[in-house]
């Protein structure tokens, strides 16, 4: 019996109709072989396996799956105390049934016995004294709830302080499993709560307690967590930290504080896996409550720093990531980089525990990073070029470190500006390094070798290109590499197409194709095998793609060839197609009038000459194309692209050429446009500012203003929205065929989760003789941080044809998203004036309570007719002080959704100073950026 499961496990459909049975009939005898107490425990056991393996072929709906764990259950109950391998076994189907069925996210019956069935094995200490086989079924019960916890986050929200209890009291090794499944469930309660806009402190406190009522109520109002937040909740840390849901608890947190602070102290009984496993859900948990500092891990610091545990060294560095200098120092900084370089090249590790060091090197969170986070590969500030010494790559090195040391080093040199100076002593010995790699690749390499070595020429291309004396010095080396080893052309042309494709701007795939092209033609066909030939004449098709190589000594060495050919034995099938892959390209070559006859002769000749029927019909044909038809339909008819009629491009097919439908194909098919046709421009928006008198000066005091513009923001889209006005032009060269557009849909895509995504816009028809078309492009921000949108439109022409192109990227700044202060109609500059002094108030005093608020200092030197101007141009729209007050000017910026700027602009002896106040300390950034820009702006039109 136990057999045929086996194979039904290996294959249902084939056993199903094998025995011609039915899953539902293979179900109901599972049940009842387990349900028969003559079997034997290991049998019951191995018939479970269908159960973990195949869940919704035997239970193909979620009823189904309720009452086959319903049977489970039942049998899990008549099991004699003893099997405690089959009483395991049981738990583990029951779990995959109810999670693979779905009955898990229902919360059905079915559900709710299991956990109540779960929690009283975990709860049962009975076999506490007794030997660790026994203890196996509670660490089962552990399991089976932590997996359950994890596909339905939130579910065992209301058994917090019982985990928690339970995790106290447990002393056995069973210790670790109650401590990952009370983090996971503490993790998963406070994302919950987190995604309420309605939870607040009172229910953190209750979920902590085990208010039961509380939190079942917390969890029917945030039904649980939503499909879509499941992506997040894998790990938050690893995201943007501004996506972070929070929970404004203030600093009152000394329950959840006293929760964290007990597991961290429990920490060190636990596994390096297990340790790293909690300490990651802690660190959420913490990023999740700013009223928890992050300093809570300042003591689990220093065991961390000097692990050699590559688990607790990655959440470490995670743990760099979430919290910065927050939490570390400038010198626990240099320590962490400084022990990943030693761990990089450490002789006792093994090569993958290097290479995620040194990932680590290119990934490293910095306290104060330079760029954006957007996982490029950078260097962090303190790896210096000497400190990178300990990572110089060696020809006795693997390829893969190798390469990776090879890699690094390049970004440090580049990073140091090495890469700009000829006599640079690391950029020397990067080159000499990969020189000696060209050696042994020509002494006979291996295949390993050849392709590590073309992988690290690739890397050093693509950040040292530019530079004339090593790039050239690099060719000639190739052209003497493939003249001794032609069996390397592959490697070759991929090395040329893919430095093409990643520097689209350098000539140097140009220079090594006409190098080989030189090399090649001036080799003697004496001497030439087969072999040699083929791999020539396909460096010479590479090299007869680019326009801007002569092809006059191809077409000599081919002419040579094709006489060689035809007097000898070299007049195979495989040549002439080599021969004519090289003559294909040449008859789409921009050149193609200055060898037209010198190509018309090779054609010939193989035509008639030629000993394979197959090449000379195919030399026939391209002679007759060559000679009866122009330049262009030439190019359009071989290169299945495009033709040319005036200035209408199309894309045709050889298929279409001719052909009676070609008109009615066209205009029921978009046409992709190659060439840009219309763009957006950015209006400049000159509004004139006028005063308004304070006509509540007297009725409203500093509270009440306050208490008034909070109120406002009660209804969620009030001011969450930036629009900026756009206008729809034509661009590039004139075409008379675009002059006139209809119907024009304008789609724009987000290139990250900052904004909302946006509509496409529909604009009715756009003429180049009228006046452009306003475009008013609406962006509601999630977080005002500057992004760039993708644009593409479609829109139908005068003749019925419907096109599709690709607009210019926008750029939408971080000044453009600023707005005036939303306050009430009737408000005046006294009131806002008011609001500004309450707004500083309250950062200033809370700045060290709320880790959201912040405050800052920006200083530069202005002349003050220079600062008149950066202020009339910059901020006067977000005044808030009275003019005749110049000696200290208050600026209030609000960002939606519900951020705030607040500047105070201050003259001293030698400088001005920004004093900056805002309520979401993520912002400062990019305000000092702004700030530097404005003022650098200012300074120099002044």
């Amino acid at each position: 019996m136990a057999a045929q499961w086996a194979v039904f496990c290996s294959s249902p459909t084939h056993f199903l109709s094998a025995t011609g049975t039915t899953a539902e009939a293979v179900l109901a005898e599972l049940l009842r072989e387990l349900r028969d107490d003559r079997a034997a425990d290991n049998v019951k056991v191995l018939l479970l396996g269908p159960f973990c393996e195949q869940p919704l072929v035997l239970c193909p709906s979620h009823s189904v799956g309720e009452e086959t764990a319903l049977e489970l259950m039942s049998v899990y109950v008549q099991c004699p105390p003893k099997a405690l391998s089959l009483r395991c076994h049981l738990l583990l189907a029951i779990t995959c049934v109810l999670i693979s069925t779905e009955c898990v996210s229902r919360r059905s019956y079915a559900t709710n016995d299991f956990l109540e069935l779960l929690l009283q094995i975990v709860q049962d200490t009975s076999e506490l004294h007794s030997d660790s086989m026994s203890r196996s079924v509670r660490a089962t019960a552990c399991d089976c709830m932590r997996e359950l916890e994890a596909c339905c986050p939130g579910l065992l929200s209301q058994y917090l302080e019982l985990l928690g209890g339970l995790r106290q009291r447990e002393i056995s090794r069973l210790h670790q499993a109650y401590c990952d499944l009370y983090t996971l469930v503490l993790r998963n309660a406070v994302f919950q709560l987190a995604q309420d806009t309605g939870a607040g402190p009172c229910h953190l406190k209750a979920i902590l307690e085990g208010d039961t009522s509380v939190a079942c109520e917390v969890t029917q109002d945030s039904d649980l967590i939503k499909s879509k937040d499941l992506g997040a909740l894998s790990s938050l840390v690893l995201g943007p930290m501004g996506a972070v849901p929070t929970i404004h608890t203030g600093p009152d947190c000394k329950e959840l504080r006293s929760v964290l602070s007990s597991l961290l102290e429990d920490s060190y009984l636990l596994t390096p896996l297990a340790q790293a496993a909690l300490l990651h859900r802690l660190i959420e948990v913490v990023a999740m409550v700013p009223g928890v500092l992050p300093a809570i891990f300042r003591t689990q610091l220093l065991r961390l720093l000097g692990t050699n545990e590559i688990s607790l060294l990655h959440t470490t560095l995670l743990m760099k990531s979430a919290f910065t200098d927050s939490l570390f120092s400038a010198e626990d900084e240099a320590f962490i980089l400084k022990r990943l370089v030693v761990l990089s090249q450490h002789p006792l590790l093994c090569t993958p525990e290097k290479l995620f060091y040194m990932h680590c090197l290119l990934h490293f969170p910095e306290n104060r990073p330079i760029g954006c986070g957007d996982g490029d590969e950078t260097l962090p500030v303190l790896l210096t070029p000497q400190l990178a010494t300990a990572l110089v790559p060696t020809v006795f090195n693997d390829s893969v470190t190798m390469l990776a040391r090879f890699n690094l080093l390049s970004l440090v040199y580049l990073e140091n500006g090495e890469g700009e100076e000829e006599e640079g002593r690391g950029l020397a010995y990067l080159y000499e390094h990969l020189a000696t790699f060209l050696g042994i690749v020509g002494n006979g390499g291996n295949r390993e070798i050849v392709t590590t070595f073309f992988r690290a020429a690739f890397l050093f291309l693509s950040y040292f290109g530019h530079i004339e004396t090593y790039s050239s010095s690099l060719i000639n080396h190739l052209c003497k590499l493939y003249l001794n080893h032609t069996h390397v052309a592959p490697h070759l042309i991929n090395l040329a197409n893919e430095t093409q494709n990643k520097l689209p701007d350098s000539s140097w795939t140009v220079a090594l194709l006409q190098g080989f092209q030189r090399t090649i033609t001036k080799d003697s066909l004496s001497r030439l095998t087969t072999q040699e030939l083929n791999c020539h004449l396909k460096i010479l098709a590479r090299a007869a793609d680019e326009g801007e190589i002569p092809q006059h000594s191809t077409l000599h060495f081919l002419s040579a060839v094709v006489v060689a050919s035809s007097a000898s034995l070299l007049g195979n099938w495989r040549l002439g197609n080599s021969i004519l892959a090289v003559c294909r390209r040449l008859l789409t070559h921009p050149g193609l009038d200055t060898f037209l006859v010198p190509l018309a002769d090779v054609l010939q000749h193989m035509a008639t000459s030629y000993r394979d029927t197959d090449i000379r019909d195919h030399s026939r044909l391209y002679y007759t194309l060559l000679t009866n038809l122009s330049k262009e339909k030439l190019a359009g008819m071989l290169e299945r692209g495009t033709a040319t009629e005036g200035d209408h491009i199309k894309k045709r097919t050889l298929s279409c050429i001719v052909t009676e439908s070609e008109g009615q194909s066209c205009i029921l098919t978009i046409q992709t446009m190659e060439k840009e046709v219309i763009k957006l421009i950015e209006l400049q928006a000159f509004e004139t500012h006028q005063k308004s008198e304070d006509v509540m000066d007297c009725t409203y005091d500093s509270v009440e203003v306050m208490a008034a513009y909070r109120t406002q923001f009660d209804s969620p889209d009030f001011a969450s929205e930036v629009t900026i006005n756009y206008q729809l032009v034509h661009s590039g060269e004139r075409d008379s065929h675009f002059d006139h557009l209809f119907s024009i849909c304008l789609h724009l895509s987000l290139t990250d989760e900052h904004y909302e995504e946006l509509s496409d816009i529909s604009l009715p028809c756009l003429f180049r003789e009228r006046p452009p078309s306003m475009v008013k492009l609406k962006l509601k921000p999630r977080q005002p941080y500057p992004t760039t949108l993708h644009a593409s439109a479609v829109f139908t022409t005068q003749e019925g044809l419907t096109w599709y192109s690709a607009l210019p990227d926008i750029h939408i700044t971080f000044q453009q998203t600023f707005c005036p202060v939303p306050v009430p109609k009737a408000w005046g500059r006294l009131n806002k004036l008011k609001l500004f002094d309450a707004l500083w108030q309250e950062i200033c005093t809370e700045c060290e309570d709320v880790v959201e608020f912040a405050t800052s200092l920006f200083c530069c030197q202005l002349e003050k007719d220079e600062l008149d101007a950066v202020v009339d141009k910059h901020f006067k729209p977000f005044l808030v002080s009275d003019d005749s007050a110049r000696e200290e000017l208050k600026v209030l910026v609000f960002l939606p959704p519900l951020s705030h700027m607040l500047l105070k602009i201050r003259c001293e002896e030698d400088a001005v100073n920004f004093d900056i106040a805002t309520d979401n300390w993520h912002l400062l950034p990019h305000i000092s950026s702004f700030l530097q820009a404005s003022t650098s702006a200012g300074k120099t039109h002044c």
